[in-house]
């Protein structure tokens, strides 16, 4: 974390202290959320710390070295702080968390103590328990190429490369028929071929539900309906007429990485690897043992 305010430093040694901690929180979606173990509001950095909200943190565990630094946060749901239905939506998975140590009579002599995101949320008797991740959260993740015949890119992603605002690959259109937030139903929603859109995604853009998404598991007709139904229900409100964006899902197969999209060149997979039973195989003396098609 960044070196302790000299003021501050100064002010700590001086034994005498009116010191109190704060927090932040910003949500994927942009939304900054900031509170304070202090009786009164605090601001800096533009944001408003309040003190009303309940929420209070354990202690930080600090450490040297590559070690995970891990805290957790304790807090009250509210209407008008962290509420139980945005929890519900994932709307704070992965939010990143700041905290500080400031002194409310002069909130220029602050230090920052932790910063990470927010990991496992727990609710419970009203109230939530969210684990905080520190930076060095990120060395738990495995790196490096895996060799298997998909690929193993996110369509769309730096290592696709594919541009999905490209024309044909997406569409936005206001929602007709729906059926437990997870099922949608469309007259008249032609142009794209059946499953056209299966392993996709769907984003909402306005509603309850605007910022929240779900991958589609079925592109379907039946009938005259195009009906395309997600994995998951959405987990927010939703209503006809409310916008939303359908983009095209990819099998991660090299076939189709050439003939739907054209971008073989970037394909992220190894279709030639062959198989485990290939690789097992003892020596035989009739027949082939190449490891290729038994078609």
């Amino acid at each position: 974390m960044a070196e302790m305010n000299a003021e501050l430093k100064a002010h700590l040694e001086g034994g005498l202290t009116t010191v109190a901690h704060a927090w932040s929180i910003t949500r994927k979606d942009g939304v900054v959320l900031g509170f304070t173990d202090h009786d009164r509001d605090l601001s800096f950095d533009g944001i408003r710390f309040r003190a009303d909200t309940g929420l209070s943190a354990l202690a930080l565990s600090q450490s040297t070295g590559l070690s995970v630094d891990n805290t957790e946060a304790l807090g009250a749901l509210s209407d008008l702080a962290i509420r139980e239905d945005e929890i519900e939506q994932g709307r704070f998975d992965d939010a990143e968390v700041r905290a500080w140590l400031v002194n409310w009579q002069d909130v220029s002599q602050r230090w920052m103590q932790f910063r990470g995101t927010i990991g496992e949320l727990r609710r419970a008797d009203g109230g939530f328990q969210a684990e905080l991740r520190g930076l060095t959260e990120t060395l738990n993740q495995p790196l490096g190429r895996v060799y298997q015949k998909p690929c193993t890119a996110v369509l769309g992603d730096k290592a696709c490369g594919f541009d999905l605002s490209a024309p044909g690959f997406s569409i936005e259109l206001p929602i007709e028929g729906l059926s437990q937030s997870r099922v949608f139903r469309w007259a008249g929603f032609g142009g794209f071929e059946t499953g056209w859109f299966a392993r996709g995604r769907m984003e909402v853009l306005s509603g309850a539900a605007a910022g929240l998404w779900g991958m589609v598991k079925q592109d379907r007709f039946e009938g005259n309906d195009r009906v395309i139904e997600l994995w998951e229900a959405v987990r927010a409100p939703l209503a006809a007429g409310d916008i939303v964006r359908v983009i095209a899902g990819c099998d991660k197969r090299s076939e189709t990485c050439r003939l739907k999209f054209a971008n073989l060149v970037n394909f992220q997979g190894f279709p030639d690897v062959p198989g485990e039973d290939w690789m097992l195989a003892v020596p035989k003396s009739t027949g082939t043992n190449s490891g290729g098609s038994l078609r």
